[in-house]
């Protein structure tokens, strides 16, 4: 499966988070009903604006958790220890609203997540994840 973005990848320094949401063969596509994922990824778009880098990336090989939702740290989260967040599962408007609230106010390294997020949140394979930061 190509995993490759269709926006540059960020790199460690990125001054701002950065959201990267799952649109491959299962996220962002009827075979997970019940969303509509196009408001979804205009919600996070419209509401993130100027805070955090949204991108879009094919996918993520972890499709027993569509939609999957990935919020990697700014540079300064990073220095405080924040790493990337997984979230899969994210077929609930609410979870998405949460996920904008936590990113506005600074995301990993720098604030907790909504307790509610520890539901949606994994940890995929090294391989997986090492292929994110490869695009």
């Amino acid at each position: 499966m190509s995993r490759r973005s269709r926006h540059a990848a960020p790199g460690p320094g990125a001054t701002r988070p950065t959201v990267t949401v799952c649109r491959g063969c299962c996220c962002g596509t009827p075979k997970v009903p019940g969303l509509d994922h196009t408001a979804q990824l205009r919600e996070l778009r419209q509401a993130l604006d100027g805070t955090a880098t949204v991108r879009v990336t094919d996918c993520l090989d972890v499709c027993e958790r569509a939609n999957t939702i990935v919020v990697q740290p700014s540079a300064e989260g990073r220095r405080h220890g924040g790493r990337p967040v997984w979230l899969g599962l994210v077929n609930d408007p609410e979870a998405t609203t949460c996920i904008t609230a936590w990113v506005k106010e600074g995301g990993p390294g720098l604030t907790d997540p909504p307790g509610i997020l520890d539901l949606y949140t994994f940890s995929p394979s090294r391989r997986v994840r090492a292929e994110l930061h490869d695009e």
